[in-house]
């Protein structure tokens, strides 16, 4: 009966958030308050709940902090070279926006926390998107699927629960696995290649006229056409790109794709007033003077979260106070700098919050568990030499629908255990184990995929219809790979 009302209540929550019957906060706390009823325990909810809560109020306070720190190094100018940078390579062609966004957020992921990555990620880009019209699903379904090859990252996560779970040494897990890691990130250089030559074909070619190189956040667009012989404005690029878009939505990204861009990056993408606001060179909050400061703080603060010398929320929240003093002494502008970023805080904490409702049901009804032995009871006697495939395939809708603490430590030692008993290694195992990372990072149990969403904003239902299919794509070349070098 759990069994059936677990995945029931998950299969609800996913069917009315992709077909915007419900925002996904109230989906998250109503559906599962439902299912708790249905399930007997009606009685216990407010014991679930706060039990979800507690368990996730760290990582609220993470995300809650990370955002006003990062906001704050954003507004004073720290990521300014990386956007550059990445704008030159670029050069206003779609095809090279969507790669550039992989290869940013792939770079970025080496901290090991993927709000940080959704962060600086959409910070950077997200104007550019808008600018040129591109479908802002296909950057937080890239980054996504980029970050969640690299999230399997010693430090990361899920390997150090893996090597905890079954009592192994980290870098006997990760090292082998990353020939077949690289196979997946090397796929989705090549989906992000696909995805902008789409994008490219739908809104056309565009280049910005004079040096891109130097302020590419201030010109405007004119068409690549030779026929063009005079710059057109950006709400001209703008029109053509409704109209281009009318003729070829269907073969952009998908429908899906083009539905969003519509909706998140259409008609008004290319207006003046939200053009690159982000990168202006005059933003009143620059602080080149203290370029150093901030990016030495920033520095010592991954550092510390790597060597985990403090827990992440104490090291984000003293890194917000120390961030916010020194570039913003005066106590006006410290309370602009938070208000301006409290959209976004007020979003994520809400998501996390609402999320624990969701998991906390899950847990304490016990629906969790019994879904997990049910499908690993469902493996046949057969499929016993095999299990580090079993291990694999199982770890894209397990990683997806549970925690990461939920399947590493409640679900991997039963399947390792299966699988000593017909003479499989538990390093093949584990090693299986990371595969369906690349799609855990869009599950709607994660904090950080509401970061992503959030920021870029795009409805959680768009992206996950978009991401799902290329995240759970991903995680099979990873198998597939490990599978062919012999490491799984």
């Amino acid at each position: 009966m759990l069994t059936f009302l677990g995945f029931a209540m998950i299969a609800t929550f996913l069917v009315l958030i992709m077909m915007k019957k419900m925002s996904p906060i109230a989906a998250l706390v109503l559906i599962p308050a439902l299912f708790c009823v249905f399930a007997g325990k009606g009685a216990h909810l407010g014991d679930y709940v706060i039990d979800g809560v507690g368990k996730l109020a760290p990582t609220a306070a993470m995300l809650m902090f990370a955002i006003v720190y990062f906001g704050v190094m954003i507004d004073v100018g720290l990521f300014d070279p990386i956007v550059r940078g990445i704008l030159r390579f670029c050069k206003a062609d779609p095809m090279r926006v969507v790669v550039g966004t992989a290869v940013l957020a792939a770079i970025v992921s080496l901290d090991g926390d993927g709000s940080t990555t959704f962060m600086i990620t959409v910070s950077a880009m997200y104007p550019l998107y808008k600018r040129l019209g591109l479908s802002l699903v296909v950057m937080t379904g890239v980054a996504a699927t980029a970050n969640g090859v690299m999230n399997t990252l010693p430090w990361g996560g899920p390997t150090a629960r893996a090597a905890t779970a079954l009592k192994l040494d980290a870098a006997d897990i990760f090292v082998p696995m990353i020939p077949a890691l690289a196979m997946g990130l090397l796929f989705v250089f090549v989906l992000a290649y696909v995805l902008g030559v789409k994008e490219r074909r739908r809104v056309g070619t565009l280049v910005l006229p004079g040096q891109v190189e130097r302020e590419a956040a201030e010109e405007e667009l004119v068409p690549a056409a030779p026929a063009a012989s005079a710059p057109v404005s950006a709400s001209a690029v703008t029109s053509a790109s409704a109209s281009a878009s009318g003729e070829g939505a269907g073969s952009a990204a998908g429908p899906d794709a083009a539905s969003a861009s519509a909706a998140h990056g259409g008609g008004d993408a290319a207006t003046p007033e939200d053009g690159f606001q982000g990168l202006d060179p005059h933003r009143p909050t620059l602080r080149p003077h203290l370029y150093w400061f901030n990016a030495g703080v920033t520095v010592a603060l991954l550092t510390a979260m790597i060597m985990e010398l403090l827990p992440i929320p104490v090291l984000f929240l003293l890194g917000a106070a120390l961030a916010l003093t020194v570039n913003f002494p005066h106590m006006p502008d410290q309370k602009a700098r938070i208000a301006a970023h409290a959209d976004n805080v007020l979003n994520v904490a809400g998501m996390v919050f609402a999320a624990a409702v969701f998991t906390g049901v899950l847990t304490g009804t016990g629906m969790v568990k019994h879904m997990a032995d049910w499908l690993v009871g469902a493996i046949p006697e057969g499929m016993g030499p095999h299990m580090a495939l079993v291990t694999g395939l199982l770890s894209l809708p397990l990683t997806y629908f549970m925690s990461n603490d939920g399947f590493y430590f409640g679900v991997l030692p039963v399947l390792a255990e299966a699988g000593a008993a017909h003479g499989v290694s538990p390093l093949e195992i584990a090693r299986a184990s990371l595969v369906g990372q690349a799609l855990h990072m869009s599950s709607p149990l994660v904090p950080a995929v509401y970061v992503l969403v959030g920021m870029a904003k795009v409805e959680f239902g768009d992206h996950t219809r978009f991401t799902v299919k290329w995240a759970a794509l991903t995680s099979l070349v990873v198998l597939a790979a490990g599978m062919l070098f012999g490491i799984i």
